[in-house]
């Protein structure tokens, strides 16, 4: 049983002549002991021969092929509508732009204050406050050191000196 299903998947190519040498003498043997193969292989025959005798292929008809095709892409030129001008806001790409662009601007401006605005810590923030001041003699100048707790206070005095 499982001879007659693996010939007969093969009985089309070997009447075809398409099997190798060793399948095809193996396929012939058991068409030739095989009465439902043999039959079958039969059939096949009969089938290729009428098939050969009563069909014949139509030559084909190329007149008129290069017509239709250059009518086909007329048609097709005809029916896709012509292009619609817009301005550029009613681009799809537009507000797009406008949007990324004003977004572009506004990180400038913010890159452009932060890098020009005054760096260092303030007076209040800082470790120590300097200040100075004129004494009465022109010569002489004060400066005072302190923290912005006002827990300690230096006093040093300048140009004031003992003749």
């Amino acid at each position: 049983m499982l001879t007659c299903y693996r010939n007969r998947k093969r009985i089309g190519a070997y009447l075809d002549g398409a099997l190798d040498a060793e399948t095809a003498r193996a396929t012939a043997a058991h068409i030739a002991s095989c009465e439902g193969c043999g039959r079958e292989a039969e059939a096949l025959r009969r089938l290729h021969g009428l098939l050969r005798r009563n069909l014949t292929p139509a030559q084909p008809d190329w007149t008129g092929f290069w017509q239709g095709v250059v009518r086909g892409i007329e048609d097709q030129r005809a029916a896709r509508p012509a292009p619609v001008r817009r301005r550029w806001w009613q681009q799809p790409w537009g507000p797009r732009w406008a949007v990324g662009s004003a977004l572009a601007a506004a990180l400038l401006v913010t890159l452009g204050v932060w890098q020009w605005a005054p760096t260092g810590p303030s007076p209040a923030q800082a470790g120590v406050m300097v200040t100075s001041a004129r004494t009465e003699d022109p010569r002489g100048t004060v400066m005072v050191y302190s923290t912005p707790e006002q827990d300690v206070a230096v006093v040093w005095v300048f140009g004031l000196d003992q003749d």
